[in-house]
């Protein structure tokens, strides 16, 4: 059997945390999103991995490369629709297939249970299923996909994860593959339903600490660096190779800690945290539910709660996110979530700054003493 991941999209409701990078290519648990959609289609043996690449696509391919695995990369020029994304790989099927998103996390269970159906979807149950393809099913069939309903009839969603035969190309008349279903449907062909056994998507950028909580559940323990004697360490922890942690620090896992960082002393660091590469977190700094991506610089007395840090942020003595729920507009949606902060790449923040349910964009500057909150647009100086 083969398998076409999608990762030509941006995640464009992600943002700012997308504005560089793909959505497939943004680090939970300190590995890109893909790493796990690959993994499981490894573990069920399958290795004819074909990937569509597309928005920056030179950032996908060079980590693929490193891989130990056997994947086709093919160009999805423009970014025009899942459909089209999967005609770009046309010329590479020639057997059964599985489409798989490259920016949803899938385990190997869900994978056994759809790659032996011929034409079928995964579907699951989601609380907010408006932010999906709702599917109608009687009788274990797909009757009805209905693209991102205000009034869901039903909380059972498209993973977007099918299994095709190769004649599924003659239905693919538009950009979207939901229309190619609904084509076989009315052609008499039968696409079955199969439930997921476990399935993430970050539709947002909080929705990430979810899903971080969730794959630092699957981490193994590891100590790659220098751990003073008197460090406290309790739960599955997991230290990158060239990482210090400074005396009299204390972590609770389940956390992951990249290569080169230094770390205390006298920090705390709660469960559900990862900490990308060359992350400096100052002393009496106290960290809890948060993803942390490379090269972040976290000054002392800070105390980070609920929040999703972007690359190179440097953020000055006692820093604060502040988990607080609010009314945002993402995407033309207006929503009430609690987090603490989002902040994209390159943010600077001077002393006694608080991020209080926060989305501040790419290279935004604010200066000290500042409470924000809402949506900060890149670039932005707040004085």
């Amino acid at each position: 059997m083969q398998a076409v991941i999608l990762a030509a999209g941006e995640g464009s409701r992600l943002r700012p945390l997308t504005r560089s990078k793909p959505k497939a290519m943004l680090p939970v648990a300190n590995r890109p999103i893909i790493e796990y959609v690959i993994d499981a289609l490894l573990e069920n043996g399958i290795r004819d991995i074909v990937v569509v690449v597309g928005y920056r696509k030179e950032d996908v391919i060079r980590h693929l490369n490193r891989l130990d695995a056997p994947i086709q990369v093919v160009v999805q020029e423009r970014q025009l629709g899942t459909a089209d994304a999967l005609r770009a790989a046309q010329s590479e099927i020639t057997d059964d297939f599985l489409v798989l998103p490259g920016d949803n996390y899938i385990n190997a269970e869900s994978i056994a249970r759809i790659k032996q159906e011929q034409n079928a979807m995964l579907v699951a149950e989601h609380p907010s299923p408006s932010d999906f393809g709702v599917v109608v099913i009687r009788n274990g069939l797909v009757r009805e996909i209905i693209e991102k309903p205000e009034d869901a009839p039903t909380f059972t969603v498209s993973t977007g994860i099918y299994s095709f035969t190769p004649d599924v190309f003659s239905y693919l008349q538009t950009n979207e593959i939901p229309d190619a279903l609904a084509a076989m449907i009315a052609s008499g062909k039968r696409i079955r339903a199969i439930p997921a056994d476990d399935w993430q998507d970050a539709i947002y950028p909080w929705d990430l600490l979810k899903l971080n909580s969730r794959m630092l559940r699957g981490i193994a323990p590891k100590i790659g660096g220098r751990v003073d004697a008197s460090v406290i360490r309790r739960g599955v922890v997991r230290i990158g190779t060239g990482t210090t942690i400074g005396p009299n620090t204390v972590i609770y896992g389940p956390v992951t800690i990249g290569d080169n960082c230094n770390i205390g002393p006298n920090c705390v660091i709660m469960p559900d945290v990862s900490i990308g590469d060359r992350v400096v977190l100052e002393p009496f700094t106290y960290a809890a539910d948060s993803l942390i991506m490379s090269d972040v610089n976290i000054g002392s007395h800070s105390r980070i709660v609920s929040a999703v840090f972007g690359q190179g942020c440097i953020l000055a003595d006692h820093t604060t996110t502040y988990p607080s729920a609010s009314f945002l507009e993402v995407g033309g949606r207006v929503m009430k979530e609690k987090f603490g902060a989002v902040l994209g790449e390159g943010v600077r923040a001077a002393p006694f700054t608080t991020f209080k349910n926060c989305i501040a964009g790419n290279s935004v500057t604010i200066d000290g003493g500042k409470t924000v909150v809402g949506l900060i647009e890149d670039g932005t100086r707040v004085m």
